[in-house]
């Protein structure tokens, strides 16, 4: 992907500090939209000027580092050598924050990672904000994972209940759930990811596009139309909206 491609989209947005943090962006199960939101997120920091790497946990497509090349790269999950890369990153740069797309079903090797070294108080002394992000569709074993994850890692890290419409419209079983109750008595924000037309995103997914490029493209193959890029632009302001209330909600 070219440099140009992961330039500021230029949306305006609330201008206030984002406290370093590391973005751990899972759900556990496949096709929930966890790339998308990492990426959406990825551009977020982007244009508000936050300092970022980005990781890709997932083996067989690497999509968040497909799109956004310029500030991911690859770690094996499974790997204590590997997911050691993303803590020794801070070590040079501690003010900067992290977005980790954590493939389906690493959970299990993510939190033994987490607990053999006592991570999240390592992170607390380096001053830097923890954020579990659980993305869902409208199913009931997303519901499930949530209740699990909350199960695992308890008070402490800041957890983000992602209800991705682009992949659910009916969410009610997350909203009668027990796991939703257990989320929010430890402080869980519950957020609503909207859905971006289905064409336009099949096109830019299928051309390896950034949001950068999707809105400001006009002259390639690849380009997407006049109202295609409007309704893209919409979009993102909307999911910066969103995220604006998430990180001033972070602390």
């Amino acid at each position: 992907m070219k440099a140009a491609q992961s330039e500021p989209c230029n949306l305006r947005s609330n201008n206030w500090e984002i406290m370093a943090s590391i973005n751990f962006m899972g759900g556990e199960k496949g096709g929930v939209g966890k790339s998308v939101t990492a990426r959406v997120l990825a551009q977020y920091f982007i244009d508000k000027g936050v300092p970022f790497m980005g990781f890709d946990t997932d083996r067989s497509h690497h999509s968040f580092n497909r799109f956004y090349a310029d500030y991911a790269s690859p770690v094996v999950v499974d790997s204590y050598e590997g997911l050691d890369l993303i803590v020794a990153a801070f070590e040079d740069n501690p003010e900067q924050s992290a977005i980790v797309d954590l493939a389906a079903q690493t959970s299990a090797p993510l939190a033994q990672w987490i607990k053999d070294a006592s991570l999240f108080e390592v992170f607390a002394d380096m001053g830097v904000t923890v954020n579990l992000w659980h993305v869902m569709d409208d199913g009931r074993d997303a519901v499930d994972l949530l209740g699990r994850l909350v199960d695992t890692y308890g008070p402490g890290p800041n957890y983000v209940v992602v209800q991705n419409h682009g992949r659910g419209s009916n969410f009610s079983l997350l909203q009668n759930s027990l796991a939703l109750q257990k989320a929010e008595a430890v402080g869980a924000q519950v957020i609503e990811l909207p859905r971006l037309n289905d064409a336009a995103m099949r096109k830019i997914d299928q051309h390896n596009t950034s949001f950068w490029k999707a809105i400001n493209d006009r002259d390639s193959e690849e380009a997407l139309g006049l109202l295609e890029r409007q309704r893209v632009k919409t979009w993102l302001k909307n999911c910066y909206e969103v995220f604006d209330k998430v990180f001033a909600g972070a602390r």
